[in-house]
């Protein structure tokens, strides 16, 4: 099985490292690349295309809810996962319509390592 090639994008440096340490330490994730804003984050959807995309809502230029249908459309297959500091349900409920596969907030990160698993056996066939 090829590893989860994964797409972190947030506009924080210093956010970014963290998933990043985070992940790094599983064998079969690839962290493939990084974004700080949701225009940076559509090309680099549609340049890596990857299995997963972890995006925040508030950045930059262009928030995570407006780039999601754009990166839906450019990478049809990469799975999105939304991670966020907003508690909505609300918000979530939007970023579902617009083609989120999860809504995990970052004060329970912990849930996203079980929410990474779970996407790679589902790509996966199992």
């Amino acid at each position: 099985m090829a590893p989860l090639q994964i797409l972190i994008v947030d506009d924080k440096p210093h956010v970014r490292s963290g998933i990043r340490m985070l992940l790094q330490g599983h064998q079969d994730w690839t962290i493939c690349g990084e974004a700080s804003d949701g225009i940076e984050a559509i090309r680099q959807a549609e340049k890596l295309k990857p299995d997963v995309i972890l995006l925040d809502i508030s950045m930059p230029k262009m928030d995570g809810l407006t780039a999601l249908p754009q990166i839906r459309e450019k990478s049809p297959e990469s799975q999105i996962i939304v991670l966020t500091l907003h508690e909505s349900l609300d918000t979530a409920r939007v970023a579902s319509s617009v083609g989120a596969r999860a809504y995990i907030t970052k004060s329970l990160i912990n849930e996203l390592l079980p929410a990474l698993e779970a996407l790679q056996r589902t790509e996966a066939g199992g």
